[in-house]
């Protein structure tokens, strides 16, 4: 095994690779800091599907669904940062070089034959959307997988589990989400049995179980996990039990309409300028606003995971202003997807999630 730690773009699969007994204290470090990037990952693709949902569709079923998700998600990325504190790790979360690049993989090498991009919601991004969260062994469309999000979790538990006094319970920062009806809350993890029950949380709301495509942790009832309400929106109908001897699923129910979106084109690598795209006097405030509040928010929420409990301001503090930032970023997006691209293809600019250092 390395003695250093991991952030190379396949680093996932090489760790997947490694035999079971070299799964020790730096190999899962590095498992996960990659799964705190893969976490922030998921959050810029579905933020740009929800954001584009226009008036009055913003409170109908679809974005709820997807609010829901993006709650899940925030506080899995919550409770893997708590997971890495608690042996003794740090994790990198505001670094130019780690912060996930749109479109391209998702980190790690997850799911290598997939393409991430940042684009506004449609069909083809949901499926994109359910592609990321998809399972080994899904109860409905049967589909050969490697390396799924759900697989590297299960050997994250192993590991924890066959070297449970790694776990001391350090620099564990703690939020209540679920009073919103959304999200899990952000428990502190100083036991094998409440890092059993986080890993269980991420993997059964992402992917559901074996035998049913329940979110079996939902912040409101009747929760499908991650994968199935992504199928629900891109069929556009309610995944049901169609037989029940044996268990058998489809998405025959209850039709549900795609809402009505901003036409945001998908954001070329580097972003729009480096991707050739000019960038109009009334774009640049808002792009710009967007990449200093997105670069804001994710150095707050590496110092919360890097800062003693006893320092002022506290990481509790610290995950309080990370939430503000992150507040300040859904106004300067939608009005970026307003403004229509030079191209005259219809389409408009949207967020570029591009890190920027302070001051910059």
């Amino acid at each position: 095994m390395s003695t250093v730690l991991n952030y190379r773009s396949n680093a996932i699969v090489e760790l997947m690779r490694a035999p079971a007994e070299e799964h020790d204290e730096l190999w899962l470090k590095n498992a996960l800091q990659q799964a705190v990037l893969l976490e922030l990952a998921t959050l810029p693709p579905y933020l740009c599907g929800l954001w584009s949902i226009e008036d009055p569709d913003r409170d109908g079923a679809v974005s709820e669904t997807i609010k829901e998700i993006i709650f899940d998600e925030m506080s899995h990325m919550g409770l893997v940062c708590n997971m890495l504190t608690t042996i003794g790790g740090a994790p990198r979360i505001a670094d130019a070089a780690l912060v996930p690049k749109y479109p391209g993989p998702l980190p790690g090498g997850v799911r290598p034959e997939l393409s991430v991009s940042l684009t506004g919601l449609t069909r083809e991004s949901v499926d994109m959307y359910s592609q990321i969260e998809r399972p080994d062994d899904p109860v409905v469309e049967d589909a050969e997988v490697h390396t799924s999000i759900g697989a590297f979790y299960t050997q994250i538990l192993e590991a924890f589990r066959n070297q449970p006094q790694l776990i001391k319970g350090t620099k564990q920062v703690t939020r209540n989400m679920s009073s919103h009806g959304k999200g899990n809350d952000v428990v502190a993890l100083t036991s094998l049995d409440e890092v059993e029950a986080a890993i269980t949380i991420i993997k059964e709301q992402g992917e559901g179980t074996a035998a049913s495509p329940d979110n079996p942790f939902p912040g409101q009832p009747g929760e499908l996990a991650h994968f199935y309400s992504f199928r629900e929106i891109f069929h556009g109908r309610k995944l049901i039990l169609v037989s029940s001897d044996p268990q058998k699923f489809d998405f025959q129910g209850d039709e549900i309409p795609m809402p009505r979106t901003s036409r945001m084109g998908t954001v070329p690598s580097g972003g729009w300028e480096q991707g050739g795209v000019p960038v109009p006097s009334e774009a640049r405030e808002p792009l710009d606003a967007f990449n200093h509040h997105y670069s804001a928010m994710l150095r707050l929420l590496e110092q919360a995971w890097q800062t003693d409990p006893s320092s002022t301001p506290t990481p509790a503090q610290l995950l309080s202003k990370a939430v503000g930032e992150m507040r300040q970023l859904e106004d300067p997006a939608r009005q970026l997807m307003q403004i229509p691209l030079p191209d005259g293809s219809g389409l408009a600019f949207g967020p570029e999630f591009r890190y920027v250092e302070a001051g910059g």
